[in-house]
């Protein structure tokens, strides 16, 4: 994966959370300069940064750099991979759990 592809990747997963840059930064526990600064230079992210950053997300290092194997969903399933995606790391362990009858 290209130094582009990864910002791209960050920049779909963030959005795809509803995220701006900032909320970004607040969840991966990153200063707003030190994101902003990757948008701005279109720079590699530190590892430390990365593993922040996915952290963030909810996923590992390995997850990231995954083929994203395209899935056809239907309507309701996309509503709720969204507002599942959407939800920060915390709050999809505690959608788990209550689904997981727990």
């Amino acid at each position: 994966m290209l130094m582009m592809n990864i910002l791209e990747k960050i920049d779909r997963l963030r959005r795809a959370r509803g995220w701006s840059v900032n909320n970004l930064a607040m969840e991966a526990m990153l200063t707003q300069s030190t994101v902003n600064n990757l948008y701005m230079r279109n720079s590699e992210p530190k590892l430390s940064t990365l593993r922040a950053i996915c952290n963030a997300f909810g996923i590992t290092l390995s997850e990231f750099f995954a083929e994203e194997e395209e899935v056809p969903r239907g309507d309701i399933a996309e509503q709720l991979h969204r507002q599942i995606d959407a939800l920060s790391p915390a709050r999809q362990a505690a959608l788990l759990a209550f689904l997981n009858g727990e």
